[in-house]
């Protein structure tokens, strides 16, 4: 169910918890072409589902877990009958778990866990969302805390599992591998704390202790993504909050967010999110995120 939806950008509520919007969804209902900040899962749980990202196109079959991370355009096609979890978590959120970017950016365009891969990773995963559905038709007073608990949970696992499973394809040894591992989740850290700085590759190549070509071809082993997109990405995060949470002019959350040029900024950020800055900041504060206990 899409409550509000400009153009393909669609608006999600928290209703219920701050930052989730969970929804066992029955309904014979098709979702058109859309995106969001959100990070979504979505589980299988009983039949089967038709999901698009990109214009590619991923049949689930009951059991299967699908991530589509922030910023990706998707559709979802429904059966006649079955029954899944819609699970839409604020991307902020995942802000708070250090390291995690590296492992985030291995969910592009989206992550697929399956029934058959039936081991005792799938199983967790599974497991946990359980656990989240649970928690939401106990609505305790502390549902909202545990599953925030819990999501933290899935994150980190499902992290580990695309991290080790790049790990597995690379042919490293274990040993080099996880030593490349720590030497990269120091570099992620550094250039979170300092994407809003003049932040060179040749400088960040120098922190690493690799030469260059070595360093370009690990990075997005690691990542995913490459050194100026993985930046791009950590300044648009960074423009977001600043956007939201605090009532500075476009060309000074362009200046703290890496950006000497506002037009660059204007362009970078409408070619990211669909929209400018401005109307990002117009959106969001014309929808705030309702908290538990707000009146």
């Amino acid at each position: 169910m899409i409550e509000e939806l400009h153009g393909t950008k669609e608006i999600v509520h928290h209703t219920d918890y701050p930052s989730f919007r969970i929804y066992v969804n029955e309904v014979c209902e098709d979702y058109p072409t859309h995106w969001h900040s959100d990070i979504e899962i979505i589980m299988a749980i009983e039949g089967s589902y038709t999901v698009l990202v990109n214009n590619k196109v991923y049949k689930l079959s009951e059991g299967d877990i699908i991530i589509i991370p922030s910023g990706e355009i998707h559709s979802l096609e429904s059966p006649k009958v079955g029954k899944r979890l819609i699970f839409q978590v604020e991307h902020a959120l995942l802000r708070e778990v250090s390291g995690f970017d590296a492992a985030y950016s291995r969910f592009f365009p989206c992550a697929i866990f399956t029934k058959n891969e039936e081991n005792d990773e799938y199983r967790k995963l599974r497991s946990l969302l359980n656990k989240i559905i649970q928690e939401k038709a106990d609505n305790d007073i502390l549902a909202g805390a545990g599953i925030h608990a819990l999501t933290l949970s899935f994150f980190v696992e499902a992290g580990r599992i695309c991290l080790r499973q790049n790990s597995e394809n690379s042919g490293e040894s274990h040993q080099r591998q996880q030593s490349y591992i720590d030497t990269f989740f120091n570099i992620c850290k550094y250039i979170n704390e300092h994407c809003a700085e003049d932040l060179s590759l040749d400088l960040v190549v120098n922190l690493s202790g690799f030469s260059k070509s070595h360093f370009i071809r690990l990075f997005k082993d690691f990542t995913g993504v490459t050194y100026y997109e993985y930046l791009q990405n950590r300044r648009m995060a960074n423009a977001e909050l600043l956007l939201i949470d605090t009532g500075s002019s476009i060309s000074d959350v362009a200046m703290q967010s890496g950006y000497n040029s506002l037009a660059t900024f204007n362009r970078v950020f409408k070619d990211s999110h669909g929209c400018t800055p401005t109307e990002y900041r117009k959106q969001a504060w014309m929808n705030p995120v309702k908290h538990e206990g707000d009146a």
